[in-house]
């Protein structure tokens, strides 16, 4: 059998990080007197890299010494609001345990900074079951454009056609199809309507197990 690989997004598919996100953000925009709406953060916060964020809600281009210095002070403020309230979608690590028990290579690729991942990684003490983890600093070009998923499977070494991708966002969706890998889209932050077809759909981690991925990578 071909070596096979499972790829977690992170912000609202390990961990529902996204109202934290959001608190973070009303406390920074409010502090640099930006307007926003709910709806705003929907279409323009959720799955986005910090530099999209940035020039969207400023009006502007937010980029280099600027952006990495708003960006260190956005993350720096969500971190200080989530570092007691780390916890999993539920069932996340049931299912990362079964994985691991059936052979699967597992990886982590988000948007978000490094800072950000090591919080949650360490908090949820799963470092050692991660073959990879990239962090926005791993590439070049973010969501929707492939490449962190196409370095993932580089990196684990496994075919782009054997991975399955767990994502909430439309860009991380768009994405992970634009690699040409299978995607299922968790329901935390958008409605089946919101995101791009997938190939499966889950509210939490009860609703999926090896069988199923395996089902969809043979599909």
């Amino acid at each position: 059998m071909s070596q096979q690989c499972v790829i977690f997004d992170m912000d609202g598919v390990i961990c529902h990080t996204n109202p934290h996100h959001v608190k973070a953000f009303e406390a920074f925009f409010d502090k640099y007197k930006i307007p926003y709406t709910q709806d705003e953060f929907e279409d323009h916060m959720y799955g986005k890299h910090n530099g999209y964020i940035m020039t969207h809600f400023f009006k502007r281009s937010v980029a280099g010494e600027e952006l990495a210095k708003l960006e260190d002070e956005k993350e720096s403020m969500f971190r200080e609001i989530y570092k007691d309230k780390v916890e999993t979608i539920p069932h996340y690590l049931k299912f990362l345990d079964e994985l691991k028990s059936r052979g699967f290579k597992t990886a982590v690729a988000t948007s978000a900074p490094r800072a950000n991942l090591d919080l949650i990684i360490n908090a949820l003490q799963i470092e050692n079951k991660m073959n990879s983890m990239m962090s926005s600093e791993d590439v070049k070009h973010h969501k929707p454009d492939p490449e962190v998923y196409l370095k993932s499977a580089e990196r684990v070494g496994v075919s782009l056609s054997d991975c399955v991708v767990f994502e909430d966002s439309f860009s991380g969706v768009s994405a992970a199809l634009n690699a040409g890998m299978k995607v299922v889209g968790v329901l935390s932050t958008h409605t089946k309507e919101q995101l791009p077809p997938c190939d499966f759909y889950i509210n939490d981690y009860s609703e999926v197990n090896v069988d199923k991925i395996l089902e969809l990578l043979k599909a």
